[in-house]
C-alpha cells in the first residue's frame, strides 16, 4: 500500500445545490487528507484542456458546458491507496447504478450531472492535481 494523491471535484450540480460541505466532510470522515482546496469557475479553455481526453467522445461538448456553468470545489485528497478509495467513496459514474450511500447515489443526478469527479489512476492523480495546484499551493 501507497499513499497517493487524488484530484476532486465537486462539480457545478453539487455546489449549486449547496451540498459541497457534506461531500468534504465524507472524505474527511474516510480518512482523506485535504492537501490543497478551492473554490474556482472554469473557462471553457480550462474545461477542454482538462478533459481533453474525451475530445473524441460524443458528450464532451456537453461536459465542457456543463462543467464551465458555475463554481467547482477542487480539492486534492491525500491517502493511502487514495484513488481507489476515493473511487470507492463516490460510487459509479451513473448515480442511479451507484452503490447505497455514495457521494453520487447520495448527490448525483444522472451520469453528467453526478456531483463530483475523482481520478481514476494513482498516475492520473498527479496530472490532475498539478493542473489545478502548484507546488505551494499544498500543504
Amino acid at each position: 500500500m501507497s499513499i497517493e494523491l487524488a484530484l476532486s471535484i465537486i462539480k457545478p450540480d453539487a455546489t449549486a445545490k449547496g451540498v459541497a460541505g457534506h461531500i468534504i466532510q465524507a472524505y474527511l470522515d474516510n480518512g482523506f487528507s485535504i492537501r490543497g482546496m478551492k473554490l474556482t469557475q472554469l473557462s471553457t479553455a480550462q474545461a477542454k484542456a482538462f478533459y481533453e481526453v474525451h475530445k473524441e467522445r460524443p458528450f464532451y461538448n456537453d461536459l465542457v458546458a456543463f462543467m464551465t456553468e458555475g463554481p467547482v470545489v477542487v480539492s486534492v485528497l491525500e491517502k493511502e491507496n487514495a484513488v481507489l478509495a476515493h473511487r470507492e467513496l463516490i460510487g459509479a459514474t451513473n448515480p442511479e447504478q451507484a452503490a447505497e450511500g455514495t457521494i453520487r447515489q447520495r448527490f448525483g443526478t444522472n451520469i453528467e450531472r453526478n456531483a463530483v469527479h475523482g481520478s481514476d489512476s494513482a498516475a492520473n492523480g498527479i496530472i490532475e492535481t498539478d493542473f489545478f495546484f502548484s507546488k505551494t499551493e499544498r500543504v
